[in-house]
């Protein structure tokens, strides 16, 4: 017997769709899996602390408590969470199949949320300093008091290392950007911007070789990549702007996608190019990557699948 909507995925665009679909009596069947990608249940929410800028929580709420609330929402309305890692899927032919470790389901419609994780350098000090000032996210974090009025860094030389410098420079006394090469990838107009804003420096032909500091980072010591120099700057805020990965792996190419991992959906929808199959949040959106934003897209992907599930009643 199959199911009638099975959601991959434990952050916000998951939590939504289930909420969704438990509210619309579709018993939807979640997989959080079990450290998939490297993150615990509830995404990257759960390594990031203080959020600021969800809607509802006026004095903040920390990451990985909204996570558990959600998941405590999905729970209340009838959602069935099972902590497997999802392995792979067979969407040849509908009902599809979902495999873990242990068994395979049978579903009608699915919904993946699997979100993307967050390029990481795995610098010297990385780990211990991870959301002590170092953030992959300064539209998340970046407003935070620990980097206001301080010196941050941001590595990248792209378009969205632009865009964070950019952001950062509302709040820190000084943006540094370290561009591994001589030039920037990202387009002339945001070099333009970057270049022209008087609190960022731009540092080329270097890159970070270490994150350094007792309870919090306090500087990053650098590496010159022409004359091999190293020395050491003030740092209260370490950026990586280096890309994303999105979660896919599992899906072998079955669905489809741009040259970076990310499924593509039909335009003002959730809808991929496969019947019955939907994908919300940051695993399909390389834009934006905000919990708000992949709540809504849970929303959309749960109504979706009710309506064509009622449709084929």
């Amino acid at each position: 017997m199959s199911e009638k909507v099975i959601i991959i995925g434990s952050g916000p665009a998951a939590h939504t769709a289930a909420i969704y679909a438990a509210r619309a009596d579709l018993s939807p069947l979640l997989f959080e899996g079990f450290m998939a990608g490297g993150v615990a249940a509830g995404g990257q929410l759960t390594t990031t602390t203080e959020v600021e800028n969800y809607p509802g929580f006026p004095e903040g709420i920390q990451g990985p408590e909204l996570m558990m609330q959600m998941r405590a929402q999905s729970e209340h309305h009838g959602t069935r969470i099972r902590t497997e890692t999802v392995d792979s899927v067979d969407l040849s032919s509908r009902p599809y199949t979902v495999k873990t470790g242990s068994d395979e389901y049978r579903t009608e419609t699915l919904i993946i949320a699997t979100g993307a994780t967050a390029k990481r350098m795995q610098l010297p000090g990385e780990d211990t300093l991870w959301q002590r000032g170092i953030s992959a996210c300064a539209v998340c974090d970046g407003a935070l008091p620990i980097f206001r009025n301080n010196p941050l860094v941001v590595v990248g030389g792209g378009d969205s290392a632009c865009e964070e410098a950019s952001y950062l420079a509302k709040f820190g006394s000084s943006v540094t950007m370290l561009v591994r090469r001589d030039q920037m990838r990202a387009s002339k107009a945001m070099q333009k911007r970057v270049q022209r804003n008087e609190k960022i420096n731009i540092l080329w032909n270097t890159v970070p070789v270490a994150a350094l500091g007792d309870q919090k980072l306090e500087r990053v010591r650098i590496k010159d990549k022409v004359s091999g120099e190293e020395r050491e700057i003030e740092a209260s805020g370490l950026f990586y702007a280096i890309g994303h990965k999105p979660n896919t792996d599992f899906l072998a190419g079955q669905l489809e996608m741009d040259e970076a991992g990310y499924l593509i959906t039909e335009p003002d929808s959730t809808k991929t190019g496969v019947p019955g199959v939907f994908a919300a949040g940051d695993v399909k959106d390389k834009v934006w990557r905000q919990a708000v934003t992949a709540a809504g897209m849970g929303c959309m992907a749960a109504l979706e699948a009710e309506r064509l599930l009622a449709a084929e009643e």
